[in-house]
C-alpha cells in the first residue's frame, strides 16, 4: 500500500551583524545575515521540521540540538540531507515542497530558482517538484520592520510500506 504524509514547518532567526545570509543554500548579498547556531537558514530549516513532521519523527531541534557543539555553523544543506536519509531509512520519500520565505529585505526573487535547485537536489525529486515563493508583509510584524525573516514550508511525502 502507498501511504501518503504532509508536513508544515515554520521558522523564523533575527538579523545579525557579521554572518553571512543563507536561504535556500544560497549566499544572498546582504548588509547582514541571520543569528543562529548553524548557519541559520530559515528556509531549510522550516523544510526539515516539515518533513520530519509529516514523517512522525519530531523537529529539527530534537535531530539536531542547538547545544550541540557539532552543529555549530553547520551548513544547513547537509542538515536536510540527514533529515532525508532519516526518512529514507523509515521507507518514506519526498513527492513535493511548497514554501514560502517571508522578508521585507533583501529581495529574494533573483535566488528563487537556485533555492528550488539546491532543494531539488538535496531532497533527491526534480526541481518542478519544488516551488519557492518570497513575500513581504507590507512592514507589518518584525519581518516588516526588517528585523529578521520567517519561513513557512509544506510537503508531501509517500511511503511503500
Amino acid at each position: 500500500r502507498v501511504m501518503m504524509r504532509i508536513g508544515h514547518g515554520y521558522d523564523a532567526h533575527r538579523f545579525a551583524e557579521d554572518r553571512r545570509l543563507v536561504i535556500g543554500g544560497v549566499e544572498v548579498p546582504h548588509a547582514m545575515g541571520l543569528a543562529g547556531h548553524s548557519d541559520a537558514d530559515v528556509l531549510l530549516h522550516a523544510l526539515c521540521d516539515a518533513l520530519l513532521g509529516a514523517a512522525g519523527l519530531g523537529d529539527i531541534g530534537g535531530m539536531f540540538p542547538d547545544d550541540d557543539e557539532n552543529w555549530r555553523d553547520a551548513d544547513s544543506r547537509s542538515l536536510l540531507r540527514a533529515v532525508i536519509e532519516r526518512l529514507a531509512a523509515q521507507r518514506y520519500a519526498v513527492v513535493n515542497v511548497d514554501a514560502t520565505v517571508i522578508a521585507q529585505v533583501p529581495r529574494l526573487s533573483p535566488h528563487v530558482g537556485a533555492m528550488r535547485e539546491n532543494i531539488a537536489a538535496d531532497c533527491g525529486i526534480d526541481a518542478d517538484c519544488v516551488n519557492v515563493k518570497a513575500t513581504t508583509t507590507e512592514r507589518m510584524g518584525f519581518t516588516g520592520r526588517e528585523e529578521g525573516i520567517a519561513s513557512h514550508a509544506v510537503v508531501l511525502i509517500f511511503s511503500r510500506r
